[in-house]
């Protein structure tokens, strides 16, 4: 498998930071009740997470090994620095929305973690496509669990009223933290029977590939044979 493909599809799925990882809770179960704020939220990681691995990336030879977590923290709130003031200054609404959330990014366990295991390790490309399928697969996550929140806890759908009829204890941190539990079991369930269908079927065809070289081995026997 190309390792760039292995690279995304480990970020958005089999490692996935939210569902197989559990990173980054405090935000998961502090914004999902609303599907706008979660995806609002997840895109910020995604330029946050993507940058920070680019940059620890390109620097993973400069920074001396005892001190690499600290200059990771620098470049992480450096980074969230920037982003705070943009979106203050362009994008008021969305900046008082994500409220604190937003500052602790600098010390999000998905962004310290990809840096510490992947990105001072592996080249700019790499890091960059992993720090964007891991800011994917964190979004996704935030996001899907967001609607499911937002529409059964209020009837509504980034914003918009759908339904009367709600479930008003999903709207709460409760609520949340049962949709993340719910959805972490949906989740890895679905990806285990993938995988196991993929390790059976890489057995048969191994077998089928051994049982092809014996009987080739075989035909070439007799033929020596005759």
């Amino acid at each position: 498998m190309n390792k760039y493909k292995k690279i995304t599809l480990d970020g958005i799925f089999f490692n996935n930071p939210t569902f197989i990882l559990v990173l980054g809770t405090c935000p998961t179960l502090g914004l999902i009740s609303s599907a706008l704020s979660a995806l609002e939220m997840g895109l910020a990681v995604i330029v946050i997470l993507t940058l920070s691995n680019v940059i620890i990336s390109a620097l993973r030879n400069l920074i001396p090994n005892e001190v690499r977590i600290p200059c990771y923290i620098v470049v992480i709130a450096t980074l969230v620095t920037l982003i705070r003031m943009v979106l203050d200054k362009f994008l008021p609404d969305v900046y008082e929305a994500l409220g604190g959330f937003l500052a602790l990014i600098v010390v999000n366990c998905i962004i310290l973690g990809r840096a510490e295991a992947f990105a001072n390790k592996h080249t700019v490309a790499e890091s960059a496509v992993d720090g964007l399928s891991n800011g994917v697969g964190f979004t996704m996550a935030l996001t899907a669990m967001g609607i499911i929140c937002e529409f059964l806890g209020k009837g509504s759908l980034f914003g918009f009223e759908i339904m009367p009829f709600s479930i008003g204890m999903l709207s709460t941190p409760a609520g949340a933290f049962i949709v993340f539990g719910l959805s972490i079991c949906a989740f890895t369930a679905i990806i285990d029977k993938f995988q196991r269908g993929a390790r059976v079927k890489a057995n048969r065809l191994a077998r089928e590939n051994l049982m092809g070289v014996n009987a080739a081995g075989e035909q070439t026997v007799e033929e020596v044979k005759a």
